[in-house]
């Protein structure tokens, strides 16, 4: 190459930018550079000798290339934009400019190319960017206001306008100031307004979340925002969503979760927060103040016989007559289904009891609905502050309290809280919570007493017997625990363990040879439950266990409640095979004329009737009556408690057929029994 030659070459590869050198007239490349040759996906060797209008073949480059030929000063340079279809497929924009190398007409020229094609698609990108960020202010339902750190407007959507009630046209005018002083007229408190944006101003990182409430009761949350670009400052972004309607639907929900909707009365929410603000008033002044409460007494009569309708109006009802005895300023609710309660301020135990008697009075006249005449009475509860208690909380469970124990004293009553009785709840409350930790963690035992035939001393039975020794209360007699079970309901699990173990130790003794019949107690509400034969199934073909070795001792009160059902029970557990007796005979009430229909197999003579044996004249007769009654029934008697020998002599004479009791043997646990008795026929006392 010649050395000018050499010269190009060394000028185009300092160039930054694609460069080539063609000759004139020919056109024929004389050189080129590296990026040159990138952009033409070729080696920049292999450019050399290509003709120019060839390389670049737009029409602009032939005719320019045509004129230049023959007359280069003509021609002019050429400086515009090409575009450029790459090896790879892609079309490139070029900014491609050709200027003279000599003054010769016909000297070489240097064509330069600058790849555009980057710039404009990030260009482009830009704008999408802005269109995109643009549609989204204007799709959300917010205001949106950006300001640079001197507070002028750099953009907005429509809907900043429409939430401030600003013309548009004040904001595309650019007028800050203007826009600004709109603001400031139509917000309430525009100089804590003013103060606010000050403090904004002032502090570049500051962030805020708040309200603003307009003169029009419009209500705005106001969310402010820094905004950043490369690590500094270049304004803020101003928030603004309107929540008046919101605002308005949570003070109607307010006003709905204080407010009982059937009587229109406040409920027990709102009658908490009057107790506190009276609680809190009366502190000052040291006066005092009573919360009363009221329970209609069997109104599940009204809704089961009239219809849960006419139940709602008597609600209503009973709401505006206990608003008539009231006076003005105590606050009268609602709070539970037939429970109402009254505040009364200012207001010592003869103001409450009278208030009290006002509403007995009230409940007490005539009802009529549909035609329908009844009479409604309810139950008071009254507890005072400060002597009941000073907080809401403390007074209506005093109160509710007290109104229990009125409506079991007979009901149509009032009754002032009484300390001792919160004191027995709270002591059923922890023997609850003991009695459930016990079943978990097994610290319930079984303990059998032997049932023994009064003619041979034989043992022909055993009753399970339930016992409980807690660590921190130590032995629990069942007299204590029971009662307690039955009231809140665990009764049925314990009697679904108790069935259960007494199952399963039977069974163990029929292993070992010894066909022995075990008793198992239900209560009531054991009995009761509807898959309780289901219950006594399962636990006989579990254990594989004769069905006649396990009985079943039931209360008296069975065979009253739901009589029709209890019977289809009875008839069920008696299909089974299991046999049935009656606990604690003569101490409840039962029909002869159904306890001949029910498949009974026993009856057990309460001990109550045993202990004045032989002597008392009117429990003998009652024995000898039962015992008699039994035998007249085709049933066995079985007495209990029996301590004495005169008195097993009575019950043998009497013809009962067994006992058990403290005079042949106590309960024992298993082990206990089957090495005390280890036969089918134990040691017993001789029998005249």
């Amino acid at each position: 190459m010649p050395s000018d030659a050499s010269t190009w070459q060394q000028l185009l590869q300092a160039l930054p930018d694609a460069a080539w050198v063609v000759a004139l007239p020919s056109l024929r490349l004389l050189g080129a550079n590296a990026a040159a040759g990138r952009l033409f996906g070729l080696d920049q060797s292999q450019l050399l000798g290509i003709r120019a209008d060839h390389l670049l073949a737009t029409p602009e480059d032939m005719v320019w290339w045509d004129l230049a030929r023959t007359d280069l000063a003509a021609a002019g340079p050429l400086d515009s934009e090409a575009l450029l279809q790459a090896a790879d497929g892609r079309s490139l924009v070029l900014h491609r400019t050709v200027h003279p190398l000599s003054r010769e007409a016909t000297g070489p020229c240097i064509v330069i190319a600058r790849d555009l094609t980057g710039e404009r698609e990030a260009l482009a990108a830009q704008e999408d960017l802005a269109a995109e960020l643009q549609a989204t202010l204007e799709a959300t339902a917010d205001g949106i206001l950006v300001t640079d750190l001197s507070g002028g407007i750099r953009t907005f959507n429509r809907r900043f306008a429409q939430i401030w009630g600003m013309p548009e046209a004040l904001l595309e005018a650019r007028r800050d100031e203007a826009v600004q002083a709109w603001m400031r007229r139509v917000v309430e408190g525009p100089e804590a307004y003013e103060r606010r944006l000050q403090a904004l101003q002032d502090s570049t990182l500051l962030a805020c979340t708040d309200r603003l409430t307009l003169l029009s009761g419009q209500v705005l949350e106001r969310v402010v925002r820094p905004l950043w670009s490369r690590g500094r400052p270049l304004g803020r972004v101003w928030s603004f969503r309107d929540l008046s309607e919101r605002v308005a639907a949570d003070e109607r929900l307010d006003v709905l979760a204080r407010t009982d909707a059937l009587t229109g009365l406040a409920n027990r929410r709102q009658l908490a927060e009057q107790v506190a603000a009276t609680a809190l008033a009366m502190r000052h002044d040291g006066d005092a103040f009573a919360l009363l409460v009221f329970d209609l007494d069997r109104f599940r009569h009204v809704n089961d016989s009239l219809g849960h309708e006419i139940g709602d109006r008597a609600l209503c009802e009973v709401a505006v007559r206990l608003q008539r005895v009231m006076r003005a300023g105590d606050v009268v609710a609602r709070i539970g289904g037939d429970q109402f309660a009254t505040l009364l301020r200012h207001a010592d135990a003869p103001a409450a009891e009278a208030a009290a008697n006002r509403v007995l009075a009230a409940m007490a006249e005539p009802w009529q609905f549909e035609g329908m005449a009844f009479t409604l009475t309810c139950s008071v509860g009254i507890a005072l502050a400060p002597g009941h208690g000073r907080n809401a909380d403390e007074l209506l469970r005093h109160a509710e309290s007290a109104m229990r124990g009125a409506k079991a004293s007979g009901s149509n009553g009032l009754r002032f809280h009484q300390q001792h009785a919160e004191g027995d709840l709270r002591s059923h409350m922890r023997l609850d919570h003991a009695m459930r930790q016990a079943l978990a963690s097994q610290r319930f035992r079984l303990h059998y007493q032997p049932q023994v035939d009064l003619a041979t001393g034989e043992v022909v039975g055993a009753e399970a017997l339930i016992r409980w020794r807690d660590p921190a209360l130590g032995e629990v007699p069942p007299g204590r625990f029971i009662p307690v079970a039955e009231d809140t309901g665990f009764i049925i699990a314990i009697g679904d363990w108790v069935l259960e173990q007494a199952a399963r130790q039977t069974a163990a003794w029929v292993a070992e040879g010894r066909a022995l019949t075990v008793a198992v107690n239900v209560s009531a509400l054991q009995f009761h439950q509807a898959d309780f034969v289901e219950r006594v199934a399962s636990v006989l073909d579990q254990h594989a266990l004769p069905p006649q070795l396990l009985e079943l001792e039931l209360t008296e009160s069975i065979l009253v409640r739901d009589a029709d059902e209890a019977l289809e029970r009875l008839r069920a557990l008696a299909n089974l095979g299991v046999r049935l007796s009656i606990d604690d005979f003569g101490t409840g009430y039962s029909s002869l004329g159904r306890l001949k229909t029910c498949p009974i197999h026993r009856l057990k003579i309460d001990r109550s009737f045993i202990r004045g044996l032989p002597d008392d004249a009117r429990d003998a007769a009652l024995v000898r009556a039962i015992v008699q009654m039994g035998q007249a029934l085709g049933l066995n008697v079985v007495a209990e408690g029996v301590e004495t020998e005169p008195q097993r002599r009575f019950l043998h004479e009497a013809g009962c057929h067994d006992f058990q009791g403290f005079l042949f043997a106590p309960g024992m646990d298993a082990v206990s029994f089957s090495r005390r008795f280890p036969a089918a026929k134990a040691d017993a006392p001789t029998v005249p």
